[in-house]
Protein backbone atom coordinates (compact mmCIF):
# COMPACT_ATOMS: atom_id res chain seq x y z
CA UNK A 1 0.00 0.00 0.00
CA UNK A 2 1.08 3.56 -1.01
CA UNK A 3 0.39 6.60 1.10
CA UNK A 4 -0.04 9.95 -0.26
CA UNK A 5 0.16 13.07 1.37
CA UNK A 6 -0.35 16.60 0.25
CA UNK A 7 1.88 18.17 2.41
CA UNK A 8 6.03 17.73 2.81
CA UNK A 9 9.02 19.08 4.74
CA UNK A 10 7.78 21.60 7.90
CA UNK A 11 4.80 21.62 6.70
CA UNK A 12 3.35 17.90 7.09
CA UNK A 13 5.84 17.99 10.20
CA UNK A 14 3.16 20.56 11.55
CA UNK A 15 0.27 18.64 10.45
CA UNK A 16 1.44 15.62 11.89
CA UNK A 17 1.55 16.88 15.44
CA UNK A 18 -1.18 18.76 15.22
CA UNK A 19 -3.77 15.85 14.03
CA UNK A 20 -1.81 12.89 15.21
CA UNK A 21 -1.93 11.03 18.54
CA UNK A 22 1.23 9.60 20.91
CA UNK A 23 1.72 6.52 19.18
CA UNK A 24 2.07 4.74 22.59
CA UNK A 25 2.66 1.03 22.25
CA UNK A 26 0.09 -1.49 21.94
CA UNK A 27 -0.67 -3.25 25.41
CA UNK A 28 -0.89 0.86 26.42
CA UNK A 29 -2.82 1.76 23.48
CA UNK A 30 -5.35 -0.95 23.54
CA UNK A 31 -6.39 -0.13 27.13
CA UNK A 32 -6.89 3.82 26.71
CA UNK A 33 -6.63 6.37 24.49
CA UNK A 34 -3.35 8.61 24.01
CA UNK A 35 -3.74 11.89 26.54
CA UNK A 36 -2.09 15.25 26.64
CA UNK A 37 0.26 13.70 29.66
CA UNK A 38 1.75 11.25 27.56
CA UNK A 39 3.37 13.88 25.19
CA UNK A 40 5.55 14.80 28.30
CA UNK A 41 5.26 11.30 30.07
CA UNK A 42 6.60 9.32 27.11
CA UNK A 43 9.46 11.14 26.24
CA UNK A 44 12.81 10.94 27.61
CA UNK A 45 14.52 13.61 29.46
CA UNK A 46 17.50 13.40 27.02
CA UNK A 47 15.76 13.12 23.86
CA UNK A 48 17.18 14.67 20.68
CA UNK A 49 16.84 13.22 17.56
CA UNK A 50 13.58 12.59 16.23
CA UNK A 51 13.30 9.39 14.52
CA UNK A 52 12.27 6.38 17.14
CA UNK A 53 8.53 5.22 17.04
CA UNK A 54 8.84 4.54 20.93
CA UNK A 55 10.86 5.96 23.75
CA UNK A 56 13.30 3.62 25.63
CA UNK A 57 11.32 3.00 28.49
CA UNK A 58 14.68 2.59 30.42
CA UNK A 59 15.14 6.21 30.09
CA UNK A 60 11.60 7.12 31.17
CA UNK A 61 12.88 7.28 34.78
CA UNK A 62 15.85 9.96 34.75
CA UNK A 63 14.99 13.42 35.42
CA UNK A 64 17.01 17.05 35.38
CA UNK A 65 17.17 16.21 39.37
CA UNK A 66 18.84 12.50 38.97
CA UNK A 67 20.94 14.24 36.70
CA UNK A 68 22.08 17.02 38.69
CA UNK A 69 22.74 13.89 41.79
CA UNK A 70 25.11 11.93 39.46
CA UNK A 71 26.85 14.99 38.36
CA UNK A 72 27.32 15.77 42.31
CA UNK A 73 28.98 12.02 42.64
CA UNK A 74 31.61 12.30 39.80
CA UNK A 75 29.14 9.75 37.76
CA UNK A 76 29.69 10.80 33.60
CA UNK A 77 27.12 10.65 31.19
CA UNK A 78 27.46 9.40 27.44
CA UNK A 79 25.02 9.66 24.74
CA UNK A 80 24.45 7.50 21.79
CA UNK A 81 21.67 7.49 19.39
CA UNK A 82 19.38 4.52 18.41
CA UNK A 83 15.91 4.87 16.64
CA UNK A 84 13.97 2.46 17.66
CA UNK A 85 11.86 0.95 15.59
CA UNK A 86 8.04 -0.72 15.56
CA UNK A 87 9.95 -4.72 15.60
CA UNK A 88 10.80 -4.05 18.91
CA UNK A 89 7.46 -4.96 20.16
CA UNK A 90 6.85 -8.52 18.16
CA UNK A 91 7.04 -11.20 20.15
CA UNK A 92 9.19 -14.21 18.81
CA UNK A 93 7.15 -16.58 17.33
CA UNK A 94 9.61 -19.16 16.23
CA UNK A 95 10.37 -22.19 18.14
CA UNK A 96 14.06 -21.74 17.37
CA UNK A 97 15.62 -18.29 17.91
CA UNK A 98 18.00 -18.99 14.72
CA UNK A 99 14.67 -19.12 12.39
CA UNK A 100 13.83 -15.57 14.09
CA UNK A 101 14.00 -12.43 11.46
CA UNK A 102 15.50 -9.61 13.72
CA UNK A 103 14.63 -6.02 13.17
CA UNK A 104 16.95 -3.72 12.13
CA UNK A 105 17.30 -0.19 14.05
CA UNK A 106 19.19 2.65 12.91
CA UNK A 107 21.69 3.96 15.74
CA UNK A 108 24.79 5.98 16.18
CA UNK A 109 27.97 5.97 18.36
CA UNK A 110 29.85 8.80 17.98
CA UNK A 111 34.36 8.40 17.82
CA UNK A 112 33.88 10.88 20.66
CA UNK A 113 31.63 8.69 22.59
CA UNK A 114 33.30 5.62 22.13
CA UNK A 115 36.64 6.81 22.65
CA UNK A 116 35.24 8.38 26.25
CA UNK A 117 33.61 5.48 27.57
CA UNK A 118 36.81 3.00 26.18
CA UNK A 119 39.21 5.13 28.56
CA UNK A 120 36.56 4.55 31.36
CA UNK A 121 36.90 1.17 31.49
CA UNK A 122 40.71 1.61 30.97
CA UNK A 123 40.71 3.20 33.56
CA UNK A 124 39.02 0.62 36.10
CA UNK A 125 35.54 2.50 35.69
CA UNK A 126 32.52 0.68 34.54
CA UNK A 127 30.32 1.14 31.73
CA UNK A 128 26.41 1.26 32.57
CA UNK A 129 23.67 0.90 29.98
CA UNK A 130 20.90 2.57 30.75
CA UNK A 131 18.49 0.11 28.23
CA UNK A 132 18.30 -2.75 26.17
CA UNK A 133 17.95 -0.41 23.65
CA UNK A 134 21.69 1.46 24.24
CA UNK A 135 23.41 -1.76 25.21
CA UNK A 136 22.34 -3.56 21.66
CA UNK A 137 24.14 -0.35 20.17
CA UNK A 138 26.82 -0.85 22.13
CA UNK A 139 27.68 -4.19 21.66
CA UNK A 140 27.29 -3.49 17.37
CA UNK A 141 30.11 -1.37 18.05
CA UNK A 142 32.39 -3.04 19.55
CA UNK A 143 34.99 -5.21 18.36
CA UNK A 144 35.60 -8.89 19.95
CA UNK A 145 37.84 -7.58 22.98
CA UNK A 146 35.33 -4.94 23.85
CA UNK A 147 36.60 -2.05 22.77
CA UNK A 148 34.35 0.34 20.95
CA UNK A 149 34.14 2.31 17.77
CA UNK A 150 32.70 5.03 15.87
CA UNK A 151 29.63 3.27 14.45
CA UNK A 152 26.88 4.87 12.04
CA UNK A 153 23.84 2.66 10.04
CA UNK A 154 21.74 0.00 10.73
CA UNK A 155 21.81 -2.81 13.66
CA UNK A 156 20.05 -6.31 13.86
CA UNK A 157 22.32 -7.71 16.43
CA UNK A 158 20.03 -10.21 17.87
CA UNK A 159 21.37 -11.23 21.61
CA UNK A 160 20.40 -14.24 23.04
CA UNK A 161 21.52 -16.37 25.99
CA UNK A 162 25.02 -17.88 24.86
CA UNK A 163 25.92 -14.48 23.31
CA UNK A 164 28.60 -12.85 25.01
CA UNK A 165 28.46 -9.40 26.19
CA UNK A 166 31.64 -7.41 25.49
CA UNK A 167 30.98 -3.73 26.17
CA UNK A 168 28.51 -3.33 28.89
CA UNK A 169 29.31 -3.60 32.74
CA UNK A 170 26.17 -3.11 34.36
CA UNK A 171 22.60 -2.34 32.85
CA UNK A 172 19.51 -0.64 33.84
CA UNK A 173 16.31 -1.94 32.12
CA UNK A 174 12.64 -2.45 33.19
CA UNK A 175 10.69 -6.02 33.01
CA UNK A 176 10.15 -6.97 29.47
CA UNK A 177 7.37 -8.73 28.01
CA UNK A 178 7.51 -12.67 27.70
CA UNK A 179 8.87 -14.21 24.56
CA UNK A 180 10.78 -10.79 23.80
CA UNK A 181 13.96 -10.41 22.16
CA UNK A 182 14.64 -7.82 25.08
CA UNK A 183 13.91 -10.44 27.63
CA UNK A 184 16.06 -12.37 25.72
CA UNK A 185 18.62 -10.03 25.78
CA UNK A 186 18.67 -9.85 29.51
CA UNK A 187 19.05 -13.84 29.91
CA UNK A 188 21.90 -13.27 27.93
CA UNK A 189 23.51 -10.74 30.39
CA UNK A 190 22.69 -11.85 33.46
CA UNK A 191 21.91 -15.58 33.17
CA UNK A 192 18.61 -17.49 32.31
CA UNK A 193 17.69 -18.67 35.98
CA UNK A 194 18.90 -15.59 37.40
CA UNK A 195 16.30 -13.52 35.52
CA UNK A 196 13.47 -16.52 35.87
CA UNK A 197 13.78 -15.64 39.47
CA UNK A 198 13.87 -12.16 39.10
CA UNK A 199 10.75 -12.01 36.79
CA UNK A 200 8.92 -14.36 39.37
CA UNK A 201 9.65 -11.91 42.43
CA UNK A 202 8.57 -8.73 40.15
CA UNK A 203 5.30 -10.98 39.46
CA UNK A 204 4.36 -11.92 42.98
CA UNK A 205 5.26 -8.42 44.33
CA UNK A 206 3.00 -6.78 41.06
CA UNK A 207 5.83 -4.68 39.62
CA UNK A 208 4.87 -2.97 36.37
CA UNK A 209 6.38 -4.08 33.43
CA UNK A 210 7.31 -2.50 29.91
CA UNK A 211 6.94 1.69 29.37
CA UNK A 212 5.60 3.15 32.56
CA UNK A 213 6.81 0.17 34.41
CA UNK A 214 9.52 -0.70 37.38
CA UNK A 215 13.10 -0.95 36.68
CA UNK A 216 16.04 -2.59 37.96
CA UNK A 217 19.81 -2.42 37.97
CA UNK A 218 21.60 -5.90 36.12
CA UNK A 219 24.85 -7.29 36.61
CA UNK A 220 26.44 -10.26 34.36
CA UNK A 221 26.54 -13.57 34.83
CA UNK A 222 29.84 -13.75 34.57
CA UNK A 223 32.50 -10.89 34.65
CA UNK A 224 33.18 -9.14 31.39
CA UNK A 225 36.60 -9.51 29.86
Amino acid sequence: MTVAFDFHGPTLDEAVAALGDMPLPPYIASRRAPDAQDVNDYQTVYAREKGAVAAPTAGLHFTQKLFDALDEKGIARHFVTLHVGAGTFLPVKAEDTGDHVMHSEWGEVTNETAQALNEIRQAGGRVIAVGSTALRLLESAADDSGNLGAFRGETDIFITPGVAIKAVDLMLTNFHLPRSTLFMLVAAFSGLDTMKRAYAHAIAQGYRFYSYGDACLLKPADPVT
